[in-house]
């Protein structure tokens, strides 16, 4: 793998493991007892899922959804694509993802899946959030809080469809 544009790591894999550990923490208490349909949004959410449920210790359903953006970008016009395969109405949705940057996109989704679903309610699980983020209305989960807005990549942040299988979080150097 060609590591030229990858610089300082952010995240170690420990930091990551307790960052997973912590979020899941924050939805077994929420969901106890609870039945939740997770949402995945691909592609990068998928390697933060994969741990995460793991952990969770309530009853799950899985689906996917996905909406092509570029990191920072705020005003992604991109289509959402849903696959919908399970009944949303009356349920617990959380929405998976790796990371809230500039929260364009999954400001987006949420509007989306409020607009066109009668849901229980929704909420928002990542590993990271950045600072200059949008307001989305809605309950999150995440472990760290960056304190800048530097492009990463690794853990499921690509750039260029790749460094997404790194196992840790770094800055990329363009």
């Amino acid at each position: 793998m060609n590591t030229l544009h990858i610089g300082e790591c952010v995240l170690d894999t420990e930091q990551i493991k307790r960052g997973v550990s912590n979020v899941a923490l924050q939805l077994n208490q929420k969901f106890n007892n609870e039945s939740v349909v997770i949402i995945t949004v691909i592609p990068g959410g998928i390697i933060f899922t994969a741990d995460l449920v793991r952990e969770l210790k309530f009853d799950i359903s899985m689906d996917y959804i996905s909406c092509l953006h570029t990191p920072g970008d705020r005003n992604n016009s991109s289509e959402i694509i849903f696959h919908h395969n399970i009944n949303l109405k009356n349920q617990h949705v959380v929405l998976i993802d790796d990371a809230i940057e500039s929260g364009g996109t999954m400001k987006r989704i949420c509007q989306f899946l409020t607009d066109n679903f009668e849901l229980s309610s929704l909420s928002i699980a990542t590993l990271f959030v950045k600072p200059g983020r949008v307001l989305i209305p809605v309950e999150q989960y995440y472990a760290v809080e960056m304190d800048n807005d530097d492009l990463l990549v690794g853990y499921g942040l690509p750039w260029n469809n790749k460094f997404l299988n790194i196992p840790y979080i770094s800055k990329l150097i363009k």
